[in-house]
């Protein structure tokens, strides 16, 4: 099913098998759903027994790694959807890994895959991610994969995580030859080093397309933050870009700062661009602000053939009309689609280094 259109293949009949894994049917099997004797809802469901919701989620206990799902291929994953408390979203990490690798192709932090970084819900109706009330993270981005998919969840934190609800979506059928892999890899600059540009992405080697960013921006400075540039270095580029922004809420989709009459943000959501979350404060100007923002590149995909590198600057203003640049908290979460096995990606943080505070 194409991302540019949606439902321009939905007349099409074909070989395809649906499929879901989730805490009812973790194997994914045909006709496994609802078996469960044991699960946190055996106790309601105790007059009515087996099929009545005995294991509508899963436990992910401290400092443990989940297997979410294991699927043999060849498929797709169509739709995931997950939902659990908000503080927990910094405190687990989602991977993804493609056909047997041993490293990720997605790490990131639940909260950041679903445009949420600040662990307090912002809904985002766009076309790869839906975040609905209270807290439903939904992804369509399509996965496609060839002999295997594995999803496994970390719980970086001393406690369990009681209550996580899951599905995983998926059709098995052949895979066409020129389809690539998701990726997405999550950085993070807390503070921003002096007059340095955040990294989103980089290391990237091969062909693909980049088609998303996600930002979770702190402002540490009182002011305006958004003067920087969103810079793609594209197949050798080194010292200059060949694609080269005019300011971070140009790129986000928005303009004059996303300010409204009064002095205050007006935050939107659209089907590819987004300014979801303004967090603290009245003022647009004021230091300590929370701001969460996506673009989704579908119709616009960055293409390249040989290597990729994506940075953003981190500038405001000082007096006598000077450019400030700021030192601020930003993290963020770049989405692609290419071949083979991606190089090794930064190592993550440890919890403190992910932790909202």
């Amino acid at each position: 099913m194409s991302i540019l259109s949606p439902l321009s293949d939905l007349t099409r009949v074909t070989a395809g098998r649906s499929r879901a894994v989730n805490a009812e049917n973790p194997t994914g099997d045909k006709g496994g759903g609802g078996r469960a004797i044991e699960g946190v809802g055996a106790r309601a469901a105790r007059q009515l027994g087996q099929t009545w919701k005995v294991a509508p989620c899963a436990t992910v206990e401290a400092g443990s790694t989940y297997s979410m799902a294991e699927i043999e291929g060849p498929g797709t994953i169509t739709h995931i959807w997950i939902t659990v408390d908000p503080a927990w979203w910094r405190r687990l990490v989602l991977r993804f890994y493609w056909d047997g690798a041993d490293r990720p192709a997605i790490e990131v932090p639940l909260g950041d895959f679903f445009c949420n970084g600040w662990c307090q819900p912002a809904n985002v109706v766009s076309v790869p991610v839906a975040v609905n009330p209270k807290g439903g993270f939904n992804s369509y981005w399509p996965m496609p994969f060839r002999r295997s998919a594995r999803i496994t969840v970390e719980n970086l934190w001393e406690e369990d995580v009681e209550g996580f609800f899951y599905q995983v979506d998926y059709e098995l059928d052949e895979v066409a030859d020129d389809a690539a892999y998701l990726h997405a890899q999550w950085r993070r600059s807390n503070p921003l080093p002096d007059r340095t540009d955040h990294v989103i992405l980089d290391g990237v080697r091969g062909r693909g397309h980049f088609v998303g960013t996600y930002l979770a921006w702190g402002s540490n400075s009182s002011g305006w933050w958004g003067e920087g540039e969103l810079k793609f270095f594209l197949d050798g580029d080194k010292d200059f870009p060949t694609i080269c922004g005019t300011g971070t809420e140009d790129y986000f989709g928005g303009a004059w700062g996303f300010e409204e009459a009064g002095g205050v943000y007006s935050t939107f959501t659209t089907a590819y661009l987004g300014f979801v979350q303004a967090l603290g404060g009245e003022s647009i100007h004021a230091s300590q602000r929370r701001l969460g923002m996506y673009r989704w590149h579908l119709q616009d995909p960055v293409r390249f053939a040989e290597d990729l590198k994506v940075t953003v600057q981190a500038l405001g203003w000082r007096s006598g009309g000077r450019y400030l640049p700021l030192r601020d908290d930003l993290a963020s979460t770049a989405w692609w689609y290419q071949r083979g096995e991606p190089a090794p990606y930064p190592e993550l943080p440890d919890r403190d280094g992910l932790e909202v505070i």
